[in-house]
């Protein structure tokens, strides 16, 4: 039986990595990457000397084939990401999919090793209401992103997504025109050392990204009450 690990690692600080992590890369034939320049740095830290292949959005037909004659051979594979969870809002969705259609569980197990994500980090140093909360991933960037705001304006639950330095300023003012009442966090450089959490209504928030455009760079969390 083959291996195919789904292996977390740090969306920022490398201290974050957990033990059972670098155990699954050391041992393993193949490390699947987002971005090899990236996850080179995580197995350099911790002198993890394994072939890396590249896998990602663009990848084609052909680079999955390969990960499954791999796999039919009786390699162990490992896919990272470039931070974070992988197949959380991230192409090794696909991938994990696409395996567990090809093949039966008594031929290639598929093993999580859990780790950071920045949605469960965001959340837990928010302080708004954790008990039920919905995921929305990345927004679209145009088609239904005005119908989404609705909804968020009229959810029950707390709202969760990422969002791009290119547009975090363009989602505030939207938060502000269609909630301004709600209470809103934003979450920003998660585990790094200028890490931030703005919480208040999307008003002030708006104001204090305005005021202050050195910080409005990095991937963003937002969570809506």
């Amino acid at each position: 039986m083959s291996k195919f690990y789904i292996v977390a690692t740090p969306i920022g600080n490398m201290g974050d990595i957990t033990l059972r992590a670098i155990e699954t890369l050391k041992s393993v034939d193949l490390v699947l990457c987002e971005d090899t320049r990236e996850t080179k740095k995580i197995l350099d830290k911790y002198n993890i000397n394994k072939p890396t292949m590249s896998y990602h959005a663009q990848s084609k037909l052909a680079k999955t084939d390969k990960i499954f004659e791999l796999l039919v051979e009786g390699k162990d594979l490992a896919l990272v990401s470039d931070a974070g969870t992988p197949g959380i809002s991230d192409p090794g969705a696909l991938l994990v999919s696409k395996i567990k259609e090809k093949f039966k569980d008594e031929e290639v197990k598929v093993v999580p090793i859990p780790g950071a994500t920045a949605l469960i980090t965001a959340l837990s140093g928010s302080g708004l209401p954790t008990h039920e909360f919905t995921f929305l991933g990345f927004l679209p960037h145009k088609k239904g992103r005005e119908t989404l705001f609705k909804e968020i304006a009229l959810a029950k639950r707390t709202m969760v997504f990422y969002e791009s330095p290119h547009r975090i300023l363009k989602t505030l003012e939207s938060l502000v025109k269609f909630c301004p009442n709600k209470k809103v966090c934003v979450a920003r450089e998660l585990t790094k050392i200028y890490e931030e959490f703005k919480t208040g209504t999307p008003v002030e928030i708006l104001e204090y990204f305005n005021k202050n455009k050195d910080i409005q760079r990095g991937e963003f969390t937002v969570i809506v009450a």
